[in-house]
């Protein structure tokens, strides 16, 4: 476990929106992710009995559909600690393979650095 205060301040910021939105809105996975031009989405769980989407995979649909064309890195915020590979392919779809996903737990310790690759 890696304490996320020795975190690049803009990717601590994604980890923070991510556990933000996981406390707010009290669902099993908080996510951000940060575009381009630094612009950042995030997004809780989405279960619905007709849509069924994790955190991370709705945060990369709220970057596409703002526009953004490609990602600079993606946080989620869970008890598991670890990225579903499904998570993984959006993050890829959108800002390739070597796009960093930060894992962190409920508490912001980093648990993890993955690719989507």
């Amino acid at each position: 476990m890696t304490d996320s205060s020795a975190l690049d301040p803009e990717d601590r910021k994604i980890v923070t929106l991510a556990r933000s939105v996981r406390a707010r809105n009290g669902v099993p996975e908080g996510a951000a992710v940060r575009d381009e031009t630094g612009r950042t989405y995030a997004a809780g769980t989405v279960a619905l009995d007709s849509l069924k989407l994790s955190a991370l995979q709705t945060a990369v649909a709220m970057a596409v559909a703002s526009g953004a064309t490609s990602l600079e890195a993606a946080a989620v915020v869970s008890e598991s600690g670890t990225a579903a590979a499904a998570d993984l392919a959006a993050v890829r779809d959108l800002g390739g393979p070597a796009t960093p996903v930060l894992v962190a737990g409920p508490d912001g310790t980093l648990r993890a650095t993955l690719t989507a690759g």
